[in-house]
């Protein structure tokens, strides 16, 4: 993406709670000047005190994203407060703890919009904006679940595969059309958000995430990094890669492991209150933050990060190693060939193995 000298303008959706809150607060930190999407006033007015606090600007922008009239008003709101769009994140999402047979219609529906249809309005209004002015970048958050579906998560994991094929779609029309405007995907693990507490749920038990869990931070550095950098895919961790492996190489033995397992890996000790409010169908009527109730276990560094976001440094290292011990060996072939040679003059043997050139006669 083309560095432009003005702040940089970036839109994120799902931007009041959970991973898109944690994205705010990593660009705020940057410098960025940021537009706010997503339903709950109360989650965006905290994301906007705390841009502003880190000496950025901020719109609030609320809007539902499964309606593309709304993108497309909050989309005109923000160039025209903020200017033009440099960066989209599209990070909204919504899910129903539930076995398929006890799923309505409208939920599964909901979480669709939300969770995929939200990304199309999202990547058509930030399109529109980007082609017309030849750059711009898109990030689509998705999931370790768009490779591998799991139980009581049927259209949350829907929505993320079907983000990653539209994407992979769009990937190659903009390369067919020679455009400068690029997209990268950046596949998320289990993490510690608030969507465990307000996400409708028919199971006993409090839903978790499914260990090993992660802080949101780590996420929000990734979305942060492939926002800034052109890379078409980035998986997180290491059991994001476990993960989509695991389903390539053995996925019956993954169905019988998550029959038996997968259930009580998404529950908690805590029972579940039915009175609690929950998101699908309105914003819950509070500031939830960036963080959920499962801090305590959440890992804070991801090695797989470091790692896949400095393969440049990282080859540039073992090539200087393999030189060094290329060099070393050299030394020491020479050296020893050296000692040879003395050692043959020593014992007043010619060192010039070479054949003698034959005699000329007159």
């Amino acid at each position: 993406m083309k560095r432009v000298s003005r702040p940089e303008v970036v839109v994120v959706t799902g931007a009041s709670a959970g991973v898109g809150r944690a994205t705010v607060q990593k660009l705020a930190e940057r410098g960025a000047h940021i537009g706010l999407i997503a339903r709950g006033r109360d989650g965006l007015e905290g994301a906007r005190r705390e841009v502003e606090d880190a000496g950025g600007r901020a719109l609030v922008a609320p809007a539902d994203v499964a309606d593309p009239a709304e993108v497309e008003a909050a989309a005109d709101a923000i160039e025209q407060a903020l200017g033009p769009i440099d960066v989209w994140i599209n990070c909204a999402m919504a899910t129903v703890y539930s076995p398929i047979a006890e799923l309505s219609a409208d939920e599964v529906r909901r979480v669709m919009e939300v969770g995929y249809l939200g990304y199309v309005h999202g990547t058509m209004a930030a399109l529109s904006r980007m082609r017309a002015r030849g750059r711009g970048k898109i990030v689509q958050v998705s999931s370790s679940l768009a490779f591998r579906g799991i139980p009581l998560q049927a259209p949350y994991c829907a929505a993320k595969a079907a983000i990653v094929r539209f994407t992979e779609s769009l990937i190659a029309e903009l390369l067919h059309e020679e455009s400068a405007i690029s997209v990268s995907m950046v596949h998320l693990p289990a993490l510690d958000t608030p969507q465990f507490d307000w996400a409708v749920a028919r199971t006993a038990r409090q839903p978790q995430p499914v260990p090993p869990v992660y802080d949101p931070d780590v996420a929000a550095d990734a979305i942060v990094w492939a926002a800034h950098h052109e890379r078409r895919s980035l998986s997180v961790t290491a059991s994001v890669k476990k993960v989509i492996v695991a389903n390539r190489v053995a996925p019956a033995l993954l169905d019988r492991h998550l029959a038996r397992r997968g259930y009580a890996m998404q529950q908690s000790d805590r029972p579940l209150d039915p009175n609690r409010p929950t998101n699908l169908w309105e914003p819950v009527p509070y500031d939830a933050g960036a963080r959920g109730t499962y801090g305590e276990a959440a890992r804070r560094r991801s090695p797989m990060l470091w790692l896949d976001t400095h393969r440049g440094a990282i080859a540039l290292g073992l090539s200087a190693i393999g030189l060094a011990l290329a060099w070393r060996r050299y030394a020491r072939l020479a050296a020893s060939r050296g000692l040879d040679r003395r050692a043959l003059v020593d014992a007043g043997e010619p060192t010039d193995r070479r054949a003698p050139a034959p005699e000329r006669h007159a």
